[in-house]
């Protein structure tokens, strides 16, 4: 019997080792503080960098060559509102002067080239003036056939070379 009530001493102990601690009831963790982003300042505002329009490709004003049928002095329908685009750049800009220059095809004489030529210049010239800009501002020259952009003998040739620039 000592072995019995020994046996059951040492169940009893073994079995009150084996049983679970009660567990301490943890502290909730901190919750972190919300983080609050410093606030970002606004990008700097892009260089606005100034492109001259008369430098802009994608611009009106870079259309400077109007060109004419055979023997017309009349600027066309087409080319009017680049002509009125230089006429109101002009006007806005009175410290800005320009040379228009009249040519013509090799077909005619030299003096009824340099004629017509001056009338396709003066007709740009006129336009730009009802347009806004000072009559001060524009010079006329013609070239006739002696400054042609082709060189051909075609109306290929003719075509580029009937023409007024303007020349800032």
């Amino acid at each position: 019997m000592k072995k019995l009530i020994i046996s059951i001493v040492l169940l009893n102990l073994l079995a009150a080792c084996a049983s679970e601690k009660p567990k301490e009831v943890e502290a909730p963790a901190p919750t972190p503080a919300p983080v609050v982003a410093a606030p970002e300042a606004a990008p700097a505002p892009a260089a606005v960098v100034e492109v001259d329009p008369l430098n802009d490709q994608s611009n009106i004003l870079a259309k400077r060559s109007f060109y004419y049928p055979f023997d017309v002095s009349a600027v066309q329908d087409t080319d009017k509102p680049a002509v009125a685009a230089h006429a109101k750049y002009l006007s806005e800009h009175a410290d800005r002067k320009v040379r228009l220059e009249g040519n013509a095809d090799e077909r005619g004489s030299n003096e009824y080239n340099l004629a017509l030529g001056q009338r396709r210049a003066d007709g740009v010239k006129k336009m730009l003036v009802l347009g806004g800009a000072k009559a001060s501002q524009i010079e006329t020259a013609s070239y006739g056939e002696e400054k042609p952009k082709a060189s051909g003998h075609d109306e290929t040739s003719w075509s580029q070379n009937r023409r007024t620039d303007i020349k800032y």
